[in-house]
């Protein structure tokens, strides 16, 4: 932004400002009157939609980018996922079961972010999506380690408050899915996807597909709980059939604990993934 003295034109604020000094009149006081980048009346109109894409894709970037995030390693996984301690809360046997990933995806977030302390803290960020399960203990590994960590909201028709465990300054919320699956994707080193439901699912097929497609550059992709998935997809099934390549089975892997996932990630080398 530039400097008051730098600049030419009165800034937004000062125009918002002095249209609250004018005299009180019908005229005024009309809808059409109003500044129209002050006016949420206007802004919400269905007509306002490219309008309004466009500010949800800005807004994260730029105060993103001013913060410093240079890139993230995204954690994908179930609201419903509770932690070990809260267990008994679980609506299923199964989910109490699933209750492991809630540590393993709290001590991944830290480990990453520990290494990237080392570095400054701006490279290989967390990002969740902000809201309780998996995702808390994603943001939560990141406090643990002194670390900053992203959450991505999305407004809901059943509101879940972002988790306690995001950084503020950090803490986003979106209308258009799509426009926050490209804030998961747009910085990310390294994809990582806990078991979940259909959110966590969409996230995972559509981040593979970007990749499968070359619309994204190859990445570590990495599903925790090869138990979970092989119950839920039938990844062969799918090479068999022929809809999918069976190299495309080899876009992802497996791993079942953080430390398992944090060496694959280091160890990663993207020019002999792309020949192989």
């Amino acid at each position: 932004m530039k400097d008051d003295h730098k600049r030419v034109f009165p800034d937004a604020h000062q125009d918002i400002e002095t249209t609250r000094e004018i005299p009180d009149t019908p005229q005024t006081r009309a809808p059409a009157y109003r500044l129209a980048f002050n006016d949420n009346d206007f802004l919400c109109r269905d007509e306002l939609r490219p309008v309004r894409l466009q500010l949800e894709l800005l807004k994260p970037e730029l105060l993103m980018s001013e913060y410093g995030i240079e890139s993230t390693i995204v954690l994908f996984g179930g609201a419903r996922i509770p932690e070990p301690a809260k267990r008994d809360t679980a609506r299923t046997e199964t989910l109490a079961g699933l209750s492991k990933y809630y540590d393993q995806a709290r001590e991944f977030a830290r480990l990453m972010t520990l290494k990237s302390l080392e570095t400054g803290g701006r490279e290989n960020v967390i990002v969740s999506g902000g809201g309780p399960g998996v995702m808390e203990a994603g943001n939560r590994g990141a406090a643990d380690a002194g670390g900053v960590s992203i959450g991505l909201n999305i407004v809901l028709p059943h509101e879940q408050a972002p988790n306690e465990y995001v950084t503020p300054d950090l803490c986003f919320n979106f209308h258009y899915f799509g426009i926050r699956k490209m804030h998961f994707l747009m910085r990310a080193n390294a994809i990582t996807v806990f078991p979940g439901g259909f959110g966590t699912l969409d996230e995972m097929f559509e981040s593979l597909t970007l990749i499968q497609t070359e619309r994204m550059k190859p990445v570590p992709f990495l599903l925790f709980g090869k138990e979970f998935w092989e119950r839920i997809i039938n990844w062969d099934a799918l090479a068999d059939a022929g809809t999918i390549s069976a190299n495309d089975l080899d876009l992802f892997r497996y791993v079942e604990t953080a430390e398992e996932a944090v060496e694959i990630i280091e160890n990663w080398d993207y020019d002999a993934f792309t020949q192989s």
